[in-house]
């Protein structure tokens, strides 16, 4: 869509097909009274780190290739592991400080090139990651507070809220740059699949999670970044070239040493529960 209709009504038009659809599913198998949060401030919270991480998301893909751009967006499990600290209380480990600074060392790699053909618009991917990692950590302080259904609604509704308010803010403010007009029905069939393709991702991710764990489940979400590199190279001819492909690994080596210090959290988690 990039160069059919400006990133930020994309980006709100996305959200608010998803929360309608979402809220009429959320509706029919729930009832009214699933649509009232008990947390609204954290709810909201969530919807605005949802609206900021896509929409910087989203901009990165109008400007970058996409297998660089999913690759430094992999920093989202690191970002998530430190800020689990100071938001959440946890103890934040030395394996997780390692890997952070490996993960570093990898972005650094990859945003080498668009660094210099682009300037620091290319640090987008990054602004992603921090904003989605404080959704994930505010995702586990709601935990309990609604179903998996009513969660998707109120995140996807706070972010639609949010980002179709500074679409309009953008409209209205007389930049011929912000300016947009109405999208072409294919604009908008593709934000339906967006939206459709995206929600149902984050459910199988959900029952994922729910029937093999966190830290079971974690490692499939690299098979993003070579689906990502297959439809770069297939639909835009992006091809990463040997150092970006190089930074790729080195944050997905990163992403596994985190993965492992995880996994043996848990089974030490497991032990302590049974002996107990």
């Amino acid at each position: 869509m990039a160069g059919a209709w400006p990133v930020l009504p994309v980006a709100a038009l996305r959200f608010a097909i998803a929360a309608v659809a979402l809220s009429a599913l959320l509706w029919i198998k729930e009832g009214r009274g699933a649509f009232i949060p008990q947390s609204p401030g954290l709810q909201i919270a969530r919807g605005i780190c949802l609206a900021f991480a896509s929409l910087s998301f989203f901009s990165a893909i109008y400007l970058m290739p996409l297998a660089e751009t999913m690759a430094i967006a992999f920093l989202a499990p690191i970002f998530t592991a430190i800020l689990s600290g100071p938001m959440l209380g946890e103890k934040v480990r030395l394996p997780v400080w390692i890997a952070s600074a490996i993960a570093m060392g990898g972005v650094m790699l990859v945003l080498r090139p668009n660094l210099e053909l682009i300037g620091w618009p290319a640090i987008l991917p990054v602004i992603s990651a921090v904003f989605f990692s404080m959704m994930v950590v505010l995702n586990r302080k709601s935990a309990g507070q609604g179903s998996a259904l009513s969660m998707q609604v109120f995140v996807a509704s706070g972010a639609a809220i949010i980002l179709s308010i500074a679409a309009i803010g953008a409209k209205l403010s007389g930049v011929p740059s912000l300016d947009f007009g109405w999208p072409d029905w294919d604009v908008v069939a593709r934000c339906v699949i967006v939206a459709g393709t995206a929600s149902a991702a984050h459910w199988l991710a959900f029952m994922g999670t729910m029937r093999a764990g966190a830290s079971q489940v974690a490692p499939a979400v690299y098979v993003q970044l070579l689906v990502a590199g297959g439809l770069g190279w297939w639909w835009f001819d992006e091809v990463p070239d040997t150092i970006a492909l190089l930074g790729a690994g080195v944050i997905i080596f990163a992403g596994l040493i985190l993965w492992r210090h995880s996994l043996a959290q848990d089974k030490q988690s497991t032990r302590d529960e049974r002996s107990v």
